[in-house]
């Protein structure tokens, strides 16, 4: 079952390429044929132990001793433990190396930290458990030479594996915790650079602050086809803000993504940076974080010239969701200026006609100079 999904997800990643109009097809019957792969397993381990059953009905009809069923299933055990641990190993060696590369952002290096530790810590304990599991199945395998000890209560085994795990989960929830508490520091600050992400099926919307640096607010009875975010032109603040395709953050700044949705709940995800926060229709949410690697340099990291961050909704929305990404450019200070000061403002010549501004002309001291008035 677990190989027939994995095929099935393959197949959906396989096909879902940015800007495609159709969901990408499933090979059904592929699922099926392992399917019925599986049951047919089910059906020959049903088989052997009819034959098992019968073979040791047998031997007791005529006067032997019949299978050792306990010996039989402490064998089992030891067998599933080593095919369990070789499991474990290829699951390390080969799917470990699928992890993502270094954390891109500040927060994320201590996400990353806290993920280590925390994944070592149940390592050791899975495997000193299992180990010690099975191997006490084979040892202390029901035999007629020996009778087992009842041991019906010990304060001392109860205090040591009631303690011993609550000192280790204490440290491992207060370190995420605090954690927790720095990463999720909201705040809006004066340096910080306000970016407006929107959500919708089955698209991302990005809005950037003007020359004044502040974002103008929205109201979602505004929304029409020529504004699509519902910016509010009554604040002059609104004035300049600039809608981009492609995000591009400067490095080493301070971000705050402003999160909405329009419709169902979509969900930000940038998970080279350790970015995920739900975008919820009518709840406003922030996520602040700051980039440390450009994104020339994760190229060079990963010796890909082609790699790009990348804005993704990691929440199932509807069946164009592969369809919502953007790409993400982490660049110096000097190349996101520039490329800054080639973006159009949101205010396009469609959203002009439709909000009945009119342009005008005003002559000061022989002068000609454009203004924009508000028809009322």
């Amino acid at each position: 079952m677990l190989l027939g999904t994995n095929l099935l997800m393959a197949q959906t990643a396989a096909g879902a390429a940015p800007g495609q109009e159709e969901a990408p097809k499933v090979d059904w019957t592929g699922i099926a044929y392992y399917v019925l792969i599986f049951f047919l397993i089910c059906l020959g381990v049903a088989i052997v132990g009819k034959i098992l059953k019968i073979y040791d009905l047998t031997l007791k009809m005529q006067g032997k001793k019949g299978i050792k069923w306990n010996t039989v299933m402490a064998v089992i055990c030891i067998v599933f433990l080593f095919v369990g641990l070789y499991g474990a190993y290829w699951s390390f060696t080969e799917q470990g190396s699928m992890t993502l590369p270094e954390a891109a952002s500040a927060h994320g290096v201590k996400i990353d930290e806290m993920f280590t530790v925390t994944t070592v810590l149940t390592m050791i304990v899975f495997f000193v458990t299992q180990i010690l599991l099975f191997t006490f199945l084979f040892q202390y395998r029901h035999s007629d030479k020996r009778r087992a000890h009842f041991l019906p209560h010990n304060n001392t085994i109860e205090k040591v594996w009631t303690i011993a795990p609550a000192i280790v989960l204490t440290i491992l929830v207060v370190f995420g915790f605090f954690t927790w508490q720095k990463i999720m520091n909201s705040e809006n600050l004066k340096d910080d650079i306000n970016i407006d992400v929107t959500g919708h099926q089955f698209a991302w919307e990005l809005r950037y602050p003007g020359k004044d640096g502040v974002l103008g607010p929205k109201d979602f009875r505004l929304v029409t086809g020529a504004n699509l975010l519902g910016v509010n032109f009554k604040k002059k603040s609104s004035f300049d803000d600039l809608k981009v395709d492609t995000m591009y953050l400067p490095v080493n700044k301070s971000i705050r993504l402003n999160i909405l949705a329009q419709d169902v709940i979509h969900s930000v995800y940038m998970p080279h940076f350790r970015v995920q926060l739900n975008a919820v229709p009518g709840l406003p949410t922030f996520f602040k974080f700051t980039p440390t690697i450009t994104t020339a340099e994760m190229r060079t990291k990963l010796d890909d010239p082609k790699f790009e961050y990348t804005l993704y909704c990691n929440k199932i929305c509807g069946g164009s969701h592969y369809n919502m990404q953007k790409v993400v450019r982490v660049v110096s200070e000097a190349e996101y200026q520039s490329w800054l000061s080639r973006q159009k403002p949101y205010l396009n010549d469609a959203l002009r006609k439709e909000l009945h501004f009119a342009a005008a002309n005003n002559e000061q001291s022989g002068a000609s100079t454009n203004r924009l008035a508000l028809n009322n």
